[in-house]
Protein backbone atom coordinates (compact mmCIF):
# COMPACT_ATOMS: atom_id res chain seq x y z
CA UNK A 1 0.00 0.00 0.00
CA UNK A 2 1.21 3.64 -0.87
CA UNK A 3 2.15 6.20 2.22
CA UNK A 4 2.37 9.18 1.98
CA UNK A 5 6.21 10.22 2.36
CA UNK A 6 7.34 13.94 3.06
CA UNK A 7 10.94 14.78 2.00
CA UNK A 8 11.51 17.55 4.78
CA UNK A 9 11.80 16.31 8.45
CA UNK A 10 9.47 19.70 9.56
CA UNK A 11 6.68 18.48 8.34
CA UNK A 12 6.61 15.52 9.89
CA UNK A 13 4.20 17.32 12.83
CA UNK A 14 0.99 16.50 14.15
CA UNK A 15 -1.68 17.85 16.54
CA UNK A 16 -0.93 17.06 20.41
CA UNK A 17 -2.29 13.94 21.39
CA UNK A 18 -5.19 13.96 23.38
CA UNK A 19 -6.26 11.17 26.03
CA UNK A 20 -8.71 12.08 27.69
CA UNK A 21 -10.82 9.58 30.44
CA UNK A 22 -14.08 10.21 30.13
CA UNK A 23 -17.13 10.20 32.30
CA UNK A 24 -19.98 11.10 30.14
CA UNK A 25 -23.73 10.85 31.17
CA UNK A 26 -26.20 9.44 28.98
CA UNK A 27 -28.95 6.83 28.72
CA UNK A 28 -29.72 4.90 32.07
CA UNK A 29 -29.60 1.34 32.37
CA UNK A 30 -26.76 -1.41 31.77
CA UNK A 31 -27.06 -0.69 28.00
CA UNK A 32 -25.44 2.25 28.55
CA UNK A 33 -22.73 3.40 26.22
CA UNK A 34 -19.40 5.09 28.26
CA UNK A 35 -16.77 6.76 26.12
CA UNK A 36 -13.48 6.10 27.66
CA UNK A 37 -10.68 7.64 25.57
CA UNK A 38 -10.32 10.12 22.37
CA UNK A 39 -7.40 10.70 20.91
CA UNK A 40 -6.60 13.22 17.91
CA UNK A 41 -4.22 13.26 15.24
CA UNK A 42 -3.60 13.67 12.12
CA UNK A 43 -4.78 11.06 9.37
CA UNK A 44 -1.87 9.99 7.76
CA UNK A 45 0.35 12.82 8.28
CA UNK A 46 -2.10 15.12 6.70
CA UNK A 47 -2.75 18.80 7.89
CA UNK A 48 -6.30 18.99 6.29
CA UNK A 49 -7.16 15.49 7.77
CA UNK A 50 -7.82 15.06 11.51
CA UNK A 51 -7.74 11.58 12.79
CA UNK A 52 -10.09 10.82 15.85
CA UNK A 53 -10.22 6.92 17.59
CA UNK A 54 -12.58 6.49 20.02
CA UNK A 55 -13.48 3.68 22.52
CA UNK A 56 -16.50 2.70 24.11
CA UNK A 57 -17.39 0.29 26.35
CA UNK A 58 -19.77 -1.55 24.53
CA UNK A 59 -20.55 -1.48 19.99
CA UNK A 60 -21.76 1.56 18.70
CA UNK A 61 -22.32 3.48 15.58
CA UNK A 62 -19.96 6.60 16.60
CA UNK A 63 -19.46 9.92 14.75
CA UNK A 64 -18.36 13.26 15.39
CA UNK A 65 -20.45 16.82 14.68
CA UNK A 66 -17.72 19.60 14.69
CA UNK A 67 -17.69 23.20 14.19
CA UNK A 68 -15.70 26.34 13.27
CA UNK A 69 -15.19 27.55 17.23
CA UNK A 70 -16.15 31.37 16.21
CA UNK A 71 -19.18 30.27 14.14
CA UNK A 72 -21.50 27.28 15.98
CA UNK A 73 -24.28 28.00 13.48
CA UNK A 74 -22.42 25.95 10.74
CA UNK A 75 -22.12 22.39 12.27
CA UNK A 76 -20.87 19.27 10.20
CA UNK A 77 -20.71 15.54 10.73
CA UNK A 78 -17.03 13.24 10.23
CA UNK A 79 -17.89 9.72 8.53
CA UNK A 80 -19.33 7.33 11.25
CA UNK A 81 -17.81 3.99 12.27
CA UNK A 82 -20.58 1.55 12.74
CA UNK A 83 -21.32 -1.23 15.59
CA UNK A 84 -17.34 -0.82 16.78
CA UNK A 85 -16.03 -0.42 20.47
CA UNK A 86 -13.01 1.28 18.31
CA UNK A 87 -14.13 3.74 15.96
CA UNK A 88 -12.00 5.62 13.92
CA UNK A 89 -13.57 9.08 12.70
CA UNK A 90 -11.87 11.13 9.91
CA UNK A 91 -12.71 14.51 9.39
CA UNK A 92 -11.19 16.42 6.31
CA UNK A 93 -13.79 19.27 6.07
CA UNK A 94 -11.57 21.75 7.61
CA UNK A 95 -8.89 24.73 7.04
CA UNK A 96 -5.66 25.42 8.49
CA UNK A 97 -4.48 27.81 10.96
CA UNK A 98 -7.88 27.42 12.33
CA UNK A 99 -10.13 26.66 15.76
CA UNK A 100 -12.63 23.67 15.76
CA UNK A 101 -15.22 22.26 18.61
CA UNK A 102 -16.62 19.23 18.36
CA UNK A 103 -18.16 16.21 20.16
CA UNK A 104 -18.40 12.70 19.98
CA UNK A 105 -21.95 10.94 19.09
CA UNK A 106 -22.05 7.20 20.06
CA UNK A 107 -25.53 5.24 19.31
CA UNK A 108 -26.85 1.89 19.22
CA UNK A 109 -30.20 0.02 19.83
CA UNK A 110 -29.98 0.55 23.30
CA UNK A 111 -29.15 3.69 23.99
CA UNK A 112 -27.47 7.40 22.91
CA UNK A 113 -23.97 9.39 24.45
CA UNK A 114 -23.01 12.67 23.73
CA UNK A 115 -19.73 13.98 24.92
CA UNK A 116 -19.04 17.49 26.05
CA UNK A 117 -17.14 19.56 23.81
CA UNK A 118 -13.68 19.81 23.16
CA UNK A 119 -11.45 21.52 20.54
CA UNK A 120 -8.74 21.39 18.32
CA UNK A 121 -6.86 24.04 16.17
CA UNK A 122 -4.84 22.94 12.63
CA UNK A 123 -1.75 23.59 11.65
CA UNK A 124 -0.61 25.51 8.77
CA UNK A 125 0.04 24.23 5.80
CA UNK A 126 3.30 22.59 4.83
CA UNK A 127 5.27 25.51 2.88
CA UNK A 128 5.20 23.24 -0.68
CA UNK A 129 1.91 23.70 -0.33
CA UNK A 130 1.33 27.49 0.40
CA UNK A 131 0.84 29.95 -2.57
CA UNK A 132 0.19 26.92 -5.32
CA UNK A 133 -2.88 28.76 -6.86
CA UNK A 134 -4.23 32.63 -7.37
CA UNK A 135 -7.91 33.32 -7.88
CA UNK A 136 -9.09 36.39 -9.63
CA UNK A 137 -12.82 37.25 -10.10
CA UNK A 138 -13.49 39.47 -13.16
CA UNK A 139 -14.36 42.78 -11.43
CA UNK A 140 -18.81 43.46 -11.81
CA UNK A 141 -19.23 39.89 -12.79
CA UNK A 142 -20.30 37.40 -10.71
CA UNK A 143 -19.61 33.40 -11.03
CA UNK A 144 -22.85 31.01 -10.85
CA UNK A 145 -23.86 29.29 -7.78
CA UNK A 146 -22.93 26.05 -9.00
CA UNK A 147 -19.45 27.00 -8.87
CA UNK A 148 -19.72 28.27 -5.04
CA UNK A 149 -20.72 24.84 -4.42
CA UNK A 150 -18.17 22.50 -6.27
CA UNK A 151 -14.36 22.44 -6.15
CA UNK A 152 -11.51 21.67 -9.08
CA UNK A 153 -9.36 19.08 -8.90
CA UNK A 154 -5.92 19.31 -10.01
CA UNK A 155 -2.93 17.21 -10.28
CA UNK A 156 0.94 17.78 -9.90
CA UNK A 157 2.87 15.83 -12.16
CA UNK A 158 6.29 15.50 -11.20
CA UNK A 159 7.66 13.79 -8.17
CA UNK A 160 6.35 14.80 -5.57
CA UNK A 161 3.34 14.65 -7.15
CA UNK A 162 0.57 15.56 -5.04
CA UNK A 163 -3.66 15.55 -5.97
CA UNK A 164 -5.23 18.28 -4.92
CA UNK A 165 -9.04 19.89 -4.68
CA UNK A 166 -9.30 23.83 -4.75
CA UNK A 167 -12.12 26.04 -3.99
CA UNK A 168 -13.01 29.22 -6.58
CA UNK A 169 -11.08 31.45 -3.78
CA UNK A 170 -8.25 29.19 -4.27
CA UNK A 171 -8.01 27.65 -1.32
CA UNK A 172 -6.68 23.96 -1.01
CA UNK A 173 -9.52 21.64 0.43
CA UNK A 174 -8.00 18.39 -0.01
CA UNK A 175 -4.90 16.81 -0.89
CA UNK A 176 -2.95 13.62 -0.59
CA UNK A 177 0.84 13.78 -1.60
CA UNK A 178 3.16 11.14 -3.09
CA UNK A 179 7.43 11.19 -2.18
CA UNK A 180 8.33 9.59 -5.21
CA UNK A 181 5.85 9.54 -8.10
CA UNK A 182 3.96 11.89 -9.91
CA UNK A 183 -0.02 12.48 -10.22
CA UNK A 184 0.09 12.23 -14.17
CA UNK A 185 -3.48 11.95 -14.93
CA UNK A 186 -6.20 12.07 -12.17
CA UNK A 187 -10.12 11.16 -12.51
CA UNK A 188 -12.81 11.75 -10.11
CA UNK A 189 -15.32 8.00 -10.51
CA UNK A 190 -18.72 7.21 -9.96
CA UNK A 191 -17.52 5.24 -6.44
CA UNK A 192 -16.40 9.45 -5.18
CA UNK A 193 -12.79 8.28 -5.15
CA UNK A 194 -9.72 9.77 -7.03
CA UNK A 195 -8.38 7.30 -9.91
CA UNK A 196 -4.76 8.08 -10.96
CA UNK A 197 -2.11 6.99 -13.54
CA UNK A 198 1.63 7.40 -11.50
CA UNK A 199 5.08 8.01 -13.17
CA UNK A 200 8.26 9.05 -12.35
CA UNK A 201 10.20 12.50 -13.31
CA UNK A 202 11.62 10.28 -16.93
CA UNK A 203 8.71 9.72 -17.76
CA UNK A 204 6.87 11.64 -20.44
CA UNK A 205 4.28 14.20 -19.40
CA UNK A 206 1.14 12.35 -19.45
CA UNK A 207 2.52 8.67 -19.47
CA UNK A 208 2.88 6.33 -16.53
CA UNK A 209 3.60 2.47 -15.03
CA UNK A 210 1.15 2.47 -11.91
CA UNK A 211 -2.51 3.10 -11.35
CA UNK A 212 -3.81 4.30 -7.44
CA UNK A 213 -7.35 4.44 -6.49
CA UNK A 214 -7.55 6.83 -3.27
CA UNK A 215 -10.43 7.74 -1.72
CA UNK A 216 -11.99 11.17 0.23
CA UNK A 217 -10.33 9.92 3.46
CA UNK A 218 -6.80 9.72 1.65
CA UNK A 219 -6.98 6.05 2.11
CA UNK A 220 -5.61 3.73 -1.19
CA UNK A 221 -8.48 2.06 -2.60
CA UNK A 222 -6.28 0.08 -4.76
CA UNK A 223 -2.76 -0.06 -6.22
CA UNK A 224 -1.14 -1.55 -8.83
CA UNK A 225 2.47 -1.65 -10.39
CA UNK A 226 3.76 -2.78 -13.85
CA UNK A 227 4.49 -6.61 -14.04
CA UNK A 228 1.21 -7.33 -11.89
CA UNK A 229 -0.91 -9.34 -14.30
CA UNK A 230 -1.53 -7.58 -17.45
CA UNK A 231 -0.45 -4.32 -16.76
CA UNK A 232 1.31 -2.51 -19.26
CA UNK A 233 4.76 -0.89 -18.65
CA UNK A 234 3.62 2.14 -20.04
CA UNK A 235 0.11 3.10 -19.70
CA UNK A 236 -1.02 6.97 -20.54
CA UNK A 237 -3.60 10.32 -20.99
CA UNK A 238 -6.43 8.30 -19.36
CA UNK A 239 -7.77 6.43 -16.49
CA UNK A 240 -11.06 5.56 -16.21
CA UNK A 241 -13.76 3.13 -14.43
CA UNK A 242 -16.75 1.60 -16.37
CA UNK A 243 -20.27 0.87 -15.43
CA UNK A 244 -18.91 -2.24 -14.05
CA UNK A 245 -16.18 -0.79 -12.19
CA UNK A 246 -13.45 -1.91 -14.30
CA UNK A 247 -10.38 -0.29 -15.06
CA UNK A 248 -9.82 1.50 -18.84
CA UNK A 249 -6.80 2.93 -19.57
CA UNK A 250 -4.58 3.88 -22.97
CA UNK A 251 -1.49 2.04 -23.70
CA UNK A 252 1.79 2.19 -25.41
CA UNK A 253 2.17 -0.70 -28.17
CA UNK A 254 5.04 -1.40 -30.03
CA UNK A 255 5.00 -2.71 -33.57
CA UNK A 256 8.58 -4.73 -35.24
CA UNK A 257 7.78 -3.55 -38.99
CA UNK A 258 10.06 -3.73 -42.40
CA UNK A 259 10.29 0.14 -43.10
CA UNK A 260 12.77 -0.15 -45.23
CA UNK A 261 10.44 0.85 -48.09
CA UNK A 262 10.13 4.21 -47.08
CA UNK A 263 13.77 4.70 -45.38
CA UNK A 264 13.72 3.17 -42.37
CA UNK A 265 15.20 -0.21 -41.23
CA UNK A 266 14.27 -3.83 -41.88
CA UNK A 267 13.23 -4.14 -38.13
CA UNK A 268 12.24 -0.79 -37.10
CA UNK A 269 9.98 0.17 -34.19
CA UNK A 270 6.42 1.58 -34.67
CA UNK A 271 5.06 2.84 -31.73
CA UNK A 272 0.86 3.14 -31.46
CA UNK A 273 -1.81 3.33 -29.23
CA UNK A 274 -4.28 0.65 -27.80
CA UNK A 275 -7.21 0.55 -25.48
CA UNK A 276 -6.72 -2.03 -22.31
CA UNK A 277 -9.92 -3.10 -19.91
CA UNK A 278 -9.05 -4.69 -16.81
CA UNK A 279 -10.10 -5.94 -13.78
CA UNK A 280 -8.70 -4.71 -9.96
CA UNK A 281 -6.19 -7.34 -10.16
CA UNK A 282 -4.99 -5.89 -13.62
CA UNK A 283 -5.73 -9.10 -15.18
CA UNK A 284 -6.79 -8.37 -18.81
CA UNK A 285 -10.38 -8.47 -20.14
CA UNK A 286 -10.65 -6.73 -23.47
CA UNK A 287 -7.94 -5.30 -25.56
CA UNK A 288 -7.68 -3.03 -28.71
CA UNK A 289 -5.09 -1.78 -30.92
CA UNK A 290 -4.53 1.04 -33.60
CA UNK A 291 -2.65 -1.23 -35.59
CA UNK A 292 -6.14 -3.37 -36.16
CA UNK A 293 -7.44 -0.36 -38.01
CA UNK A 294 -4.30 1.44 -39.56
CA UNK A 295 -1.23 0.89 -41.76
CA UNK A 296 0.83 3.03 -40.34
CA UNK A 297 2.73 2.32 -44.26
CA UNK A 298 0.57 4.36 -45.30
CA UNK A 299 1.68 7.44 -43.45
CA UNK A 300 4.12 9.77 -45.08
CA UNK A 301 4.85 11.11 -42.12
CA UNK A 302 5.63 7.97 -40.24
CA UNK A 303 9.54 7.83 -40.43
CA UNK A 304 9.45 11.44 -38.09
CA UNK A 305 6.91 10.21 -35.78
CA UNK A 306 7.40 6.47 -35.56
CA UNK A 307 8.10 7.00 -32.01
CA UNK A 308 4.81 8.03 -30.86
CA UNK A 309 2.71 7.44 -33.88
CA UNK A 310 -0.95 8.66 -33.15
CA UNK A 311 -0.36 9.98 -29.71
CA UNK A 312 -4.28 9.03 -27.99
CA UNK A 313 -4.36 11.63 -25.70
CA UNK A 314 -7.77 10.77 -24.16
CA UNK A 315 -10.86 8.42 -23.62
CA UNK A 316 -14.08 8.15 -22.72
CA UNK A 317 -17.39 7.45 -23.18
CA UNK A 318 -20.37 7.96 -25.35
CA UNK A 319 -23.67 7.29 -23.94
CA UNK A 320 -24.33 4.02 -26.26
CA UNK A 321 -21.50 2.55 -23.88
CA UNK A 322 -19.02 2.68 -27.04
CA UNK A 323 -14.91 4.33 -26.50
CA UNK A 324 -13.85 8.19 -27.78
CA UNK A 325 -10.04 7.89 -28.79
CA UNK A 326 -8.81 11.16 -29.42
CA UNK A 327 -5.31 11.56 -31.24
CA UNK A 328 -3.29 14.81 -31.43
CA UNK A 329 -0.96 13.42 -34.18
CA UNK A 330 -3.46 13.08 -37.24
CA UNK A 331 -6.29 15.46 -35.44
CA UNK A 332 -9.05 12.88 -35.32
CA UNK A 333 -11.50 11.75 -32.72
CA UNK A 334 -12.50 8.52 -33.09
CA UNK A 335 -15.85 6.49 -31.94
CA UNK A 336 -14.39 2.84 -31.58
CA UNK A 337 -17.22 -0.33 -30.56
CA UNK A 338 -16.40 -1.07 -27.34
CA UNK A 339 -16.72 -4.99 -28.07
CA UNK A 340 -15.99 -5.87 -31.45
CA UNK A 341 -12.65 -2.95 -31.68
CA UNK A 342 -14.48 -1.82 -35.12
CA UNK A 343 -14.24 1.87 -35.80
CA UNK A 344 -17.40 3.15 -36.26
CA UNK A 345 -16.75 6.60 -37.21
CA UNK A 346 -13.90 9.37 -37.32
CA UNK A 347 -14.23 13.14 -37.01
CA UNK A 348 -11.90 15.63 -38.05
CA UNK A 349 -9.40 15.78 -41.00
CA UNK A 350 -9.84 13.16 -43.32
CA UNK A 351 -12.93 11.61 -41.01
CA UNK A 352 -16.35 9.82 -42.05
CA UNK A 353 -18.08 12.61 -40.23
CA UNK A 354 -18.60 15.44 -42.67
CA UNK A 355 -17.62 19.06 -40.24
CA UNK A 356 -18.80 22.02 -41.23
CA UNK A 357 -15.76 24.42 -42.19
CA UNK A 358 -16.18 26.79 -39.16
CA UNK A 359 -15.18 23.48 -36.72
CA UNK A 360 -11.23 24.02 -37.59
CA UNK A 361 -9.88 22.83 -34.54
CA UNK A 362 -6.23 21.23 -34.68
CA UNK A 363 -5.08 18.74 -32.50
CA UNK A 364 -7.78 18.09 -29.19
CA UNK A 365 -7.63 17.06 -25.48
CA UNK A 366 -10.63 15.88 -22.81
CA UNK A 367 -12.70 14.60 -25.48
CA UNK A 368 -16.40 13.68 -23.52
CA UNK A 369 -19.41 13.96 -24.00
CA UNK A 370 -20.45 16.88 -21.78
CA UNK A 371 -24.21 16.89 -20.15
CA UNK A 372 -26.13 18.21 -22.72
CA UNK A 373 -25.49 15.05 -24.93
CA UNK A 374 -22.69 17.07 -27.26
CA UNK A 375 -19.21 15.74 -28.71
CA UNK A 376 -17.14 18.28 -26.38
CA UNK A 377 -13.43 19.13 -26.46
CA UNK A 378 -10.74 21.02 -26.13
CA UNK A 379 -9.31 23.02 -29.02
CA UNK A 380 -5.35 23.18 -28.83
CA UNK A 381 -5.78 25.15 -32.14
CA UNK A 382 -2.11 24.91 -33.00
CA UNK A 383 -2.42 26.56 -36.72
CA UNK A 384 -4.17 28.92 -35.89
CA UNK A 385 -2.43 29.71 -32.64
CA UNK A 386 -5.78 30.45 -30.82
CA UNK A 387 -6.95 27.67 -28.18
CA UNK A 388 -10.44 26.96 -27.64
CA UNK A 389 -13.89 24.89 -26.97
CA UNK A 390 -15.94 23.09 -29.21
CA UNK A 391 -19.02 21.62 -28.95
CA UNK A 392 -20.23 19.18 -31.36
CA UNK A 393 -24.27 17.64 -32.67
CA UNK A 394 -23.09 14.58 -34.25
CA UNK A 395 -25.28 13.01 -36.56
CA UNK A 396 -24.33 9.78 -36.80
CA UNK A 397 -27.31 8.38 -39.29
CA UNK A 398 -26.44 10.56 -41.77
CA UNK A 399 -22.41 11.12 -41.00
CA UNK A 400 -22.87 14.60 -40.34
CA UNK A 401 -22.43 17.50 -37.65
CA UNK A 402 -23.10 21.16 -36.76
CA UNK A 403 -21.79 23.55 -34.11
CA UNK A 404 -23.82 23.88 -30.91
CA UNK A 405 -20.83 26.20 -29.19
CA UNK A 406 -17.54 27.37 -30.17
CA UNK A 407 -15.42 29.58 -27.63
CA UNK A 408 -12.26 31.33 -28.40
CA UNK A 409 -9.90 31.85 -25.66
CA UNK A 410 -8.25 34.97 -25.23
CA UNK A 411 -4.61 34.13 -27.44
CA UNK A 412 -2.45 35.33 -24.33
CA UNK A 413 -3.99 31.79 -22.89
CA UNK A 414 -3.19 30.04 -26.12
CA UNK A 415 -2.55 26.40 -25.05
CA UNK A 416 -0.83 24.35 -27.89
CA UNK A 417 -0.36 20.91 -25.55
CA UNK A 418 -2.73 19.28 -22.99
CA UNK A 419 -5.54 21.44 -21.33
CA UNK A 420 -9.18 20.63 -20.97
CA UNK A 421 -13.06 21.95 -20.65
CA UNK A 422 -16.09 20.89 -19.06
CA UNK A 423 -19.41 22.10 -18.40
CA UNK A 424 -20.73 22.96 -14.64
CA UNK A 425 -23.40 23.81 -15.79
CA UNK A 426 -25.64 24.78 -19.09
CA UNK A 427 -24.14 28.57 -19.86
CA UNK A 428 -20.49 27.78 -17.82
CA UNK A 429 -17.38 26.27 -18.40
CA UNK A 430 -13.88 25.45 -16.62
CA UNK A 431 -10.97 25.62 -19.23
CA UNK A 432 -7.86 24.14 -17.99
CA UNK A 433 -4.59 25.65 -20.12
CA UNK A 434 -2.33 23.62 -19.03
CA UNK A 435 0.92 25.52 -20.33
CA UNK A 436 -0.23 29.00 -19.58
CA UNK A 437 -0.84 27.65 -16.05
CA UNK A 438 -3.78 29.12 -15.84
CA UNK A 439 -7.79 28.09 -15.36
CA UNK A 440 -10.79 30.25 -16.31
CA UNK A 441 -14.40 30.24 -16.42
CA UNK A 442 -15.91 31.28 -19.44
CA UNK A 443 -19.65 31.36 -20.47
CA UNK A 444 -20.96 30.59 -23.91
CA UNK A 445 -19.78 33.66 -25.45
CA UNK A 446 -16.10 33.30 -24.27
CA UNK A 447 -16.56 36.18 -21.42
CA UNK A 448 -14.35 35.24 -18.95
CA UNK A 449 -15.77 35.17 -15.19
CA UNK A 450 -12.79 33.93 -13.06
CA UNK A 451 -9.41 32.97 -13.41
CA UNK A 452 -6.91 31.10 -11.29
CA UNK A 453 -2.98 30.79 -11.62
CA UNK A 454 -1.37 27.55 -10.68
CA UNK A 455 2.26 26.95 -9.71
CA UNK A 456 1.81 23.52 -11.30
CA UNK A 457 1.24 22.73 -15.22
CA UNK A 458 -1.57 20.82 -14.27
CA UNK A 459 -2.94 18.05 -17.03
CA UNK A 460 -6.78 19.13 -16.66
CA UNK A 461 -9.06 20.42 -13.97
CA UNK A 462 -11.95 18.32 -13.41
CA UNK A 463 -15.12 20.34 -11.89
CA UNK A 464 -16.63 18.21 -9.13
CA UNK A 465 -19.86 18.82 -7.42
CA UNK A 466 -20.63 19.19 -3.76
CA UNK A 467 -22.79 16.70 -3.82
CA UNK A 468 -20.48 13.98 -5.08
CA UNK A 469 -18.32 14.77 -2.12
CA UNK A 470 -20.48 14.70 0.62
CA UNK A 471 -20.05 13.77 3.88
CA UNK A 472 -16.24 14.31 3.16
CA UNK A 473 -16.29 17.82 2.05
CA UNK A 474 -18.71 21.02 2.04
CA UNK A 475 -17.72 23.35 -0.56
Amino acid sequence: MMQDKYPYEFLIRCIALLLVPIAFSGCEGSGKIILSEIHVGLHNNNELKIQLEVTTNTPADIYAEYWKEKDSTKKWSSTVARNTSKGRLIICNIFPETDYAYRIVAKNKNAATISKVYTFKTNALPMFLQDQFRADTIKSINPPGEFNDGLMLINKRYAPGVAYLVDRKAEIRWYHMVADLGFKVLHFTQDHTLLSIMGGNDEPTSYGHEILELNLSGDTVLHLKKGQNDLPANIHHEILKNDKGELVTIYVDKKVMDLRAIGGKDKDTVSGDGIIVMDKTGKKLWQWSVFNTLDPLKDKHLLKIKKDWMHANSLSYDRDGNFLLSFYNNGQIWKIDSKSGKVIWKFGKGGTIVKPAECDFTQTHAVHINQQGDLMFFDNGVEKQQSGVFAMKIDEQNQSSRIDMYIKLPKQIFNGRMGSAYMINDTCILVCCSKRHIIVLTDRKGTLLWTMETAVPTYRAEFIRGSELEPYLKP
